[in-house]
Formats: structure tokens, sequence, C-alpha cells
């Protein structure tokens, strides 16, 4: 039987083989889309992600054969253990071969990792936490993951439940056919369009850094109680931005404003992965400029509806009950008149049933899941 290695690598530096085992992993999986290579280098290395600044991250890679095999992260969340007290560490960028000693491997290093700075739970895939990729792919293997989603090998579900794990949560991603509006929709739409004190203002890409912080105000507000909802940072809403720019759609992104105020958001991204599919992780003068013509010439055929959120205060008040849906029919129409032709909505959590109910009445389908997992490391 042959040995396996696990080798560590510092964030930031000898990268290398944990980013190109991706490759190795997904080799002949026609769903898969190589990431942008410089892009997951400043994932993974502190000073470009500010992760780092409020987080502690180790990286690991297998090696069996003199061949590199599998990947993981584990990581220390400082700000989900401030706001939880739970002593739950993470893990992350789990991808192996079809090889259960392997996955065992990484996940008992991650393991240690976490154990010795005393952690009781460790939780993941999270890479590297919960508003990033997030989950393993259980269901939908044959669809390409939409831009900033995780994809996933079938036999990872079988490696993590082998070795102990159980679900903690399902994430749900919905497909939406850009035209089909349902009518009881549509009149909401139109209903609160005639509103006087209600507008949707396109995101102002000018003034980007300002429109994102009110965007995470609204988000975070929105999204309190949730399971596993942690607030972003200062620096992590600037990363973002910083991120986001060269592909916003701006007219797949906006604001409604009730009295001026920012009361709802939907921020929809056009799907890069659709973009890229033929780079195989590089970015040069060719890539760039096709990058450019497929994004802002060509399009995309599909976007990725990334927060759709209400204040709470709203929730309850009646007049304004058809907003969330006028803000998914506002999206529709917005996306069709620029040549998308469907959509993504995800995550939702599976036990948000009002939010689950709402994409299901427009006409949404379930297509995709994602499963968080968990294991007591308390020794």
């Amino acid at each position: 039987m042959a040995r396996i290695e696990i080798r560590e690598h510092r964030p930031g530096r000898d990268l290398d083989a944990f980013i190109q085992v991706a490759y190795r992993v997904f080799n002949g999986d026609a769903a898969w889309v190589p990431p942008l290579e410089f892009e997951l280098r400043r994932r993974l290395s502190p000073g470009a992600n500010p992760f780092f600044d409020q987080g502690e991250v180790a990286l690991f890679t297998a090696w069996k054969n003199g061949e590199v095999v599998g990947r993981i992260s584990a990581q220390l969340d400082h700000v989900h253990l401030a706001k939880f007290q739970d002593r739950v560490g993470f893990f992350g960028f789990f991808d192996t071969i079809d090889d259960d000693e392997v996955g065992h491997a990484l996940l008992n290093k991650a393991e240690e990792w976490l154990r010795s700075r005393g952690m009781k739970k460790m939780r993941g895939p999270l890479s590297f936490h919960i508003y990033e990729e997030a989950g393993l792919l259980v269901e939908g293997y044959e669809h390409p993951p939409q831009i900033l989603m995780a994809h996933s090998r079938p036999w990872q579900k079988r490696i993590l439940e082998g070795a102990g794990f159980s679900k903690a949560r399902d994430l749900f991603a919905w497909r939406f056919e850009v035209g089909k509006v349902p009518g009881r929709a549509e009149k909401a739409w139109e209903e609160i369009r005639q509103m006087p004190e209600v507008r949707f203002r396109t995101v102002n890409r000018l003034r980007l850094r300002e429109e994102l912080q009110a965007i995470i105000e609204v988000f975070n507000d929105a999204w309190e109680g949730n399971w596993g909802h942690r607030p972003a940072s200062d620096k992590e809403v600037e990363k973002i931005g910083r991120d986001l720019l060269p592909i916003l759609d701006p007219e797949l992104s906006f604001i409604a404003e009730i009295d001026g105020k920012p009361m709802g958001i939907c921020i929809c991204l056009p799907n890069l992965n659709e973009v890229i599919r033929d780079f195989q992780g590089r970015l040069g003068p060719v890539e760039i400029a096709k990058l450019i013509w497929r994004l802002k010439i060509r399009r995309p055929q599909s976007g990725r509806l990334m927060m759709l959120g209400i204040r709470k205060e709203l929730r309850h008040v009646k007049r304004y009950g058809g907003l969330s849906h006028a803000i998914y029919v506002e999206l529709a129409k917005r996306g069709e008149r620029l040549g998308y032709k469907w959509g993504e909505l995800s995550w939702t959590l599976e036990d948000n049933h009002p939010i689950n109910a709402g994409i299901r009445s427009m006409g949404a389908k379930l297509y995709k899941k994602y499963r968080i997992y968990e294991r007591s490391i308390d020794a």
C-alpha cells in the first residue's frame, strides 16, 4: 500500500501544488471551470485577502506515489468565533482523487490543526467562510458552477460521510428562466412601481464603495439570525468592490429605496465562469481581450443572483408585502432587456422556508444542492 504524505503550504507562498491539484482531481469533468489562477492566488494570500486579518489559515496537500492527489484548508474565523462562541473550526478547498485514504488523511490533518487551537467541532467545506465558496455539491454535478460557487466530484460526499461527517445544512441553488414571470408577481411589481415613495435605483459604478456600504448594511440586517451568518468587515467590503468592479453589469444590480432610504437590495452578477471556461485559469493579453468582449459586447447568457434582501422592519408591513416579488420581477425584466436567458438564485438555506417559497412562486426550479458537513473533534 502506497504511503500518503501530507505537506503544508504557507498561505501566499509555495502555492503551485495546492492550485494545480484541482486539474488532477477534475480531469475529465466536462462541467468544471478552472478558476482564474491570479484571483485564486490572491484569495490564498495574506495582504490580498482581508480574511487573514481576522482569521488563521493552514493549507495542506496530499501526495501518493510522488504525485499530488488532494488538498484541504483548515481555518479559524475569528469573526464567527466572536459572534457564536461555539469553538467551531472550518475546512475548505477540499478536493481529492477517488481515494478514501487520501481524503481521510487530509481531513485528519485539518482536524489535528483545528484541535490544537482549541476547537471542538469541524465544519465545511467553506473556502474560507460562509460567503465565499460554501458547501460540497451533492446534487447537480452535470451543471457547470456559477461565479463564486463550488464544484465537487461525486465521491467526495462518500469520503466525507465515511470519515464520520454528517449534514449540518443543505444550501439550495435555483434556476430561473428569464421571460417567465407569473401573473401574480407581475401584479405585485406593478403595484410597487406605482408607489411614489418607492424607487429601484441602479447601482452607481462611480460610487461603488459608498454603494457597497449601503448594500452590506441592508444585507447584514436582512440576514441577521440566519444560520451561520457573519457580518462583513470594512476591508471585506472594499475587496468586494475591487473584485466586482471589472465584471459588474450595473443594470443587474439595484437598490430598492423607500423615501430615499435603502430598504432592499438586488445584486446579480454576469456568470464569469461562462466567459472563462476555455481560459484554463490563464489571464494573458489574449484572454483579457476575450474577457472584455464576452462580458461587455456579447454578454453571457446567464447570471447569478447573489444577494436579495429586505430590511427586517418591512417584513410585516402590509403595504410592502409584494416588495420581494417586485424585486424579482424587476431583475427578470432587466435581464431580458439585456439578452440574458436564465439565472441562478444561490444560495438559500434549506430551512429558510419563506425565501424558498417565494423563489418557487416565481417559477424557479431547484437544480443543485450543496451540503455543509460537520463532526465533533473534541478529544
